[in-house]
């Protein structure tokens, strides 16, 4: 069935209209979607409901200071025993345990609040560690300290003194994390037990390890003398108890492209470019070159710039060379300048007046308002500076003005732009 028209201009507009708002948005009305940006790390389960856990203690902390607090003490104690676990402190705790932004916050509080509630009527007294009772035993989200995983298993290093009190034991206190130890600078092994690499054993007890750095290319050391080397870094070569560097320029051990000559530093080396004038060197400077480049050409034990401006390269009329650092250009002489691969006489346009574009027409116009410029001028001394006859003066001096310059604007503004 044809969709229903309605009859007449105005009622077919208004019709019109009403069909177009019905529609959804067109493209050109809907805002343009924002940039897409990586979201922000979720922080864990664990994590947020420990704050909840600490922001519900907070709570209960202000809303006894804020209720109680000096006065009648016999009758604040009476008052305090019937509100202190009361339906309307639960209440006024749980609006503020969650900030408005803390999405994770609001989600895990939904989910809990009838154990909150349950823990808050029933379990206090033989449960009194809300986070243990809610965070471990009731959600399972977290793990005692020192344990990790699904089923807290121990952290290297057991409970006590997770990764030996040196590192930090991954997951530690959640239901995730593999539980390997991250240690302090300075220490390593699975449970941060032993010293790492460029350490020594200063001190060891049953219960610490003190590990201090070896003397600086020593990878393994008995003490933090030159002379107490036992490994050395790479780049070092152990000598009597010392590690000497290794000259990886003298021994072809370094790796540098065709272009590039070594220089040996402590431990490593570095590849540096040649000069322009080398191909291949042995050092810096145009005189450690193998060869000279092109355009350039041995003196003495240096590869210096040829002139190729003391010889015919330009043969072009009107052209000129100019010598480069290892090269030429062949430019225009001057007065000339390059147009279709060739050097042509620069014109010096003629210098021409602000008034010699100015048509007949134009001309008549400018001599009428200089003569009405005059009469004015006059008619405004003979008043003898009357104020009227004087905004006579102004105002015509304006529009004749205006009126010139409104049919010769454009020409009069290109002409100042070119200096005319």
């Amino acid at each position: 069935m044809a969709p229903w028209l309605p009859k007449g201009l105005v009622p077919a507009v208004l019709w019109g209209l009403s069909l177009f708002l019905s529609l959804p948005d067109p493209i050109w009305l809907q805002p343009s979607p924002p940039p897409q940006s990586s979201p922000p790390p979720q922080p864990h389960p664990c994590h947020t409901c420990r704050g909840l856990v600490d922001s519900f203690n907070k709570g209960l902390e202000r809303t006894i200071r804020d209720n109680f607090g000096g006065g009648n003490t016999a009758w604040e104690e009476e008052k305090l025993s019937k509100y202190k676990d009361s339906e309307t402190r639960l209440v006024e705790v749980l609006e503020g345990v969650c900030s408005k932004s803390d999405f994770e916050c609001h989600r895990l509080l939904e989910l809990s609040e009838e154990l909150v509630e349950s823990w808050w009527f029933h379990k206090q007294q033989e449960a009194p560690d809300l986070f243990q009772w809610l965070c471990s035993d009731s959600l399972k989200l977290c793990c005692p300290a020192g344990t990790f995983g699904p089923s807290c298993l121990p952290c290297p290093g057991g409970t006590e003194r997770p990764c030996g009190g040196y590192g930090q034991c991954e997951g530690e206190g959640t239901r995730g994390g593999s539980g390997q130890c991250d240690c302090q600078a300075g220490y390593g092994g699975e449970a941060c037990g032993q010293c790492g690499l460029g350490y020594f054993e200063a001190e060891r007890n049953a219960s610490h390890l003190v590990c201090s750095a070896c003397f600086g290319p020593c990878a393994r050391c008995s003490g933090p003398e030159e002379s107490n080397c036992l490994q050395c870094k790479k780049g070092w070569a152990l000598h009597h108890l010392k590690c000497v560097d290794i000259d990886e320029c003298g021994t072809e051990g370094a790796n540098c492209g065709a272009d590039q000559f070594c220089v040996n530093t402590e431990g490593s080396y570095e590849c540096r470019d040649c000069a322009k004038a080398c191909l291949g060197c042995m050092g810096a400077g145009p005189g450690r070159c193998k060869k000279c480049s092109p355009g350039y050409q041995q003196v003495g034990s240096k590869c210096l710039d040829v002139d190729e401006c003391e010889t015919e390269v330009c043969p072009g009329e009107n052209e000129q060379c100019e010598n480069t650092e290892g090269g030429y250009r062949c430019i225009c002489a001057e007065g000339y300048k390059q147009m279709e691969g060739i050097c042509v006489k620069e014109q010096i346009p003629e210098s021409a007046g602000f008034f010699s574009e100015m048509t007949e027409d134009e001309l008549v116009v400018l001599q009428q308002m200089f003569f009405g410029v005059i009469i004015c001028a006059l008619a405004t001394l003979a008043a003898k500076g009357d104020l009227v006859f004087t905004a006579i003066f102004i105002g015509a001096v304006a529009a004749m003005t205006g009126y010139w310059l409104s049919e010769r604007s454009d020409r009069v503004l290109e002409g100042f732009i070119k200096g005319r």
